[in-house]
């Protein structure tokens, strides 16, 4: 009976999931919002890149 109250009692290995829980949703968001900005910074640089071979005509 004591073992199992002592297996019950341990809670290590939900601490370990839930911090990777915890990272792999962070890792998701910053997928996610490297990927909306790295449009963004895309189409900013093609703008530039425009603008200057308009200036060389």
């Amino acid at each position: 009976m004591q073992k199992i109250r002592t297996f019950l009692k341990n809670n290590k290995g939900a601490t370990a999931i839930e911090y990777g829980l915890i990272a792999a949703l962070i890792a998701v968001a910053a997928i996610a919002a490297m990927s909306g900005l790295g449009d963004s910074i895309k189409g900013t640089f093609e703008n530039a890149s425009t603008e200057m071979s308009k200036d060389r005509s």
